[in-house]
């Protein structure tokens, strides 16, 4: 009888010395999920904790500083900053800078020592739902154990009353809340694996070689393959706000040309991503591997799903060197904030600054293989 299994040791060898000598191959099988469960279960925590919180204290009196101990006590609040107007106060929170701003007027603590009922304004931005439910829970609960203690002591009515409010996001609707964020993640997996597989195909079908024997500069030819994508990465730009608007009924309270303009950086970003990840890959699965490392860090990290504020402070560092950060407050800033370019020119100018490097980084490793061939 044949023996079916003949030449299964001698394929099985081979393999294995593939295996071994494609190390590639083993580090993203191996070491990539262990490297991103370690980020993940250090790096994510659902605690809505800190959040960061500006302060207009009209009184300034022993009273009013008491209640805001108490709220800084109980480690969900983290006062960032003190202002003295109630513009400064609304601007801080719609340009993202804070998530929850309180302000106590000028007669809190009289109002307190007449036995009178308090009322302080708890402002909190609904555009993030699971930020704004521990807000209005938290702020209620100290102004009710406030109360409570003031009237066991002093035999008074009821005595802070904590008025939140919920700004951009009433409603506390999840598509108004999911879907800006969602447009970043959305962008970003698009333009990066576009641009990842063109130089990987040059190099495949063996066409590469042929350009750098060409006049054509490794800067001319990354614009070259950067700017038809830029178009695509545009015109999908212009798809998911049409379905965001007039499909899911997101409204969008701020100018829709300053979105336009500033999430052109952002696909710069992800443009020249993608041409740094193609001139390091020497295939298309390479590629495509290289461009998922990008994806799981801008939806953990950027603060799409959970807040920024409750990451360890290195993960919090890190989150600093993903674009989806920037690009995610400024469309969240300019569809339920209604922020301004007055508000969000920072975040532009550090994505532009980031793909600037990485478009740098990409060229110099193009004018090193045309001196090499």
């Amino acid at each position: 009888m044949t023996n079916i299994f003949r030449g299964f040791g001698a394929v099985f060898y081979k393999e294995v010395l593939h295996v071994r000598r494609d190390f590639a191959t083993l580090f993203f099988s191996l070491i990539i999920p262990l490297l991103q469960m370690v980020l993940l279960g250090f790096g994510i925590d659902t605690n809505i904790r800190q959040i960061n919180t500006v302060v207009f204290n009209a009184d300034g009196r022993r009273e009013s500083r008491e209640l805001l101990d108490r709220l800084k006590n109980s480690d969900t609040f983290h006062i960032n900053r003190y202002v003295q107007s109630d513009d400064d106060l609304n601007d801080a929170i719609i340009s993202g800078r804070a998530r929850v701003g309180i302000k106590i007027p000028v007669d809190y603590s009289d109002r307190l020592l007449h036995q009178m009922s308090a009322q302080v304004l708890v402002l909190i931005d609904g555009s993030d739902s699971s930020v704004a439910g521990q807000a209005i829970n938290v702020t209620t609960a100290i102004g009710l154990d406030e109360s409570l203690r003031r009237v066991l002591q002093d035999r008074a009515a009821f005595a802070v009353d904590m008025r939140p409010k919920i700004l951009f996001n009433p409603d506390s609707r999840s598509p108004n809340f999911l879907l800006p964020g969602l447009t970043a993640i959305l962008l970003l997996n698009v333009t990066t694996f576009l641009t990842a597989f063109s130089i990987v195909r040059e190099k495949e079908r063996g066409t590469l070689e042929q350009l750098f024997v060409t006049p054509v500069r490794p800067m001319g030819l990354l614009l070259g393959k950067l700017l038809p994508y830029l178009g695509i990465g545009f015109f999908e730009l212009t798809l998911i706000l049409t379905f965001m608007r007039f499909v899911f009924r997101v409204p969008i309270h701020g100018d829709v040309f300053l979105l336009a303009l500033l999430s052109l950086p952002y696909l710069f970003v992800s443009l020249s991503l993608g041409i740094l990840i193609s001139s390091k890959a020497n295939s298309q699965a390479e590629a495509m591997q290289l461009a998922f490392l990008t994806i799981l860090p801008s939806i953990f990290f950027s603060g799409y799903i959970f807040p920024r504020e409750t990451m360890p402070w290195i993960f919090h560092t890190l989150s600093y060197f993903v674009p989806a950060t920037y690009y995610i407050n400024i469309t969240r800033g300019i569809i339920l904030r209604g922020a301004g370019v007055v508000h969000l020119w920072i975040d532009g100018l550090a994505l532009f600054a980031m793909g600037t490097l990485l478009l740098i980084l990409a060229a110099r490793r193009f004018h090193n293989k045309v001196i090499v061939a």
